[in-house]
C-alpha cells in the first residue's frame, strides 16, 4: 500500500521543503489541483525536478480537452495524471492513449460517478481508480465515512482520498485494501509531518503483517 501525499493550498517552495521533511515514509507525491491551477505545470516540473524517484501524481482532474491536458502533464514529468470518471468515454480514451503512449498512468477519480458511469469504467483495466470523498463533503458536511468505504472495482487498482486520519486507516486497510491512499491534511498539516508520516506508514505496514 502506497502513501500518496497531496500537497495543496501553498507556495511550491513550501511543497517541496514539506515533501523532503516526510520523503522517507511516503512514496508518491500527489501535486494538488490548486497547485496546478495556481502555478501552472511548473509547478509538476519543480516536483520532478527535486524527487527525480519518486511517482510524481498531477492531479489535473481532466475532464475535456484531455490529450492537451494529459501532453503537458507529461512532458512536465508527472508519472500519474487524473481524469474525472464523469467525463465523456472519448476523454478518458484519449487520457489512456496519451499515457500508454509516453509509458505513464492514468488515475480515473470516481467522485459523483454513477453506479452505470462506474460499469463502463471497468474497461479501462490499466487504470487507477480512485475512491473519493470531496473536499466540500468534508468541509461542509463534515463527512468522511472510510471505514464503511467499498469499492465495486474489485480485482482493479483502487486508490482512497479524502480526509484520512491515522484513526480510520486500519478499517480503510480492511475495507478497501487500497494500492494507495492519499493523505494530505493529516501530514501537511500536522505539528509534525515527518512524525505523523512516520505513524502513517508503521500502521500501513502493521496492516500489511510487515
Amino acid at each position: 500500500m502506497n502513501i500518496q501525499l497531496a500537497l495543496d493550498r501553498m507556495e511550491i517552495d513550501k511543497a517541496i521543503e514539506l515533501t523532503r521533511q516526510v520523503e522517507t515514509s511516503i512514496d508518491w507525491i500527489e501535486v494538488g489541483t490548486s497547485l496546478i491551477k495556481e502555478f501552472g505545470v511548473a509547478s509538476i516540473k519543480e516536483m520532478k525536478q527535486a524527487f527525480p524517484n519518486k511517482q510524481i501524481v498531477a492531479d489535473i482532474k481532466t475532464i475535456d480537452n484531455a490529450r492537451y491536458e494529459f501532453e503537458l502533464c507529461f512532458d512536465a514529468g508527472a508519472d500519474v495524471a487524473t481524469v474525472m470518471g464523469v467525463s465523456p468515454l472519448v476523454t478518458i480514451d484519449t487520457c489512456m492513449e496519451v499515457a500508454s503512449r509516453y509509458q505513464k498512468k492514468v488515475m480515473i477519480d470516481l467522485l459523483n460517478t454513477s453506479a452505470e458511469q462506474k460499469r463502463d469504467l471497468m474497461k479501462y483495466t490499466e487504470a487507477i481508480f480512485c475512491e473519493h470523498v470531496s473536499k466540500d463533503q468534508q468541509e461542509e458536511l463534515g463527512s468522511q465515512n472510510h471505514g464503511t468505504m467499498q469499492s465495486v472495482f474489485s480485482g482493479f487498482q483502487v486508490a482512497a482520498a479524502g480526509g484520512i486520519k491515522l484513526e480510520s486507516i486500519g478499517d480503510l486497510a480492511r475495507s478497501l485494501n487500497p494500492a494507495v491512499v492519499i493523505i494530505g491534511s493529516a501530514i501537511t498539516k500536522a505539528e509534525n509531518p515527518a512524525e505523523a508520516a512516520a505513524q502513517f506508514k508503521q500502521l500501513i505496514l502493521q496492516s500489511e503483517g510487515k
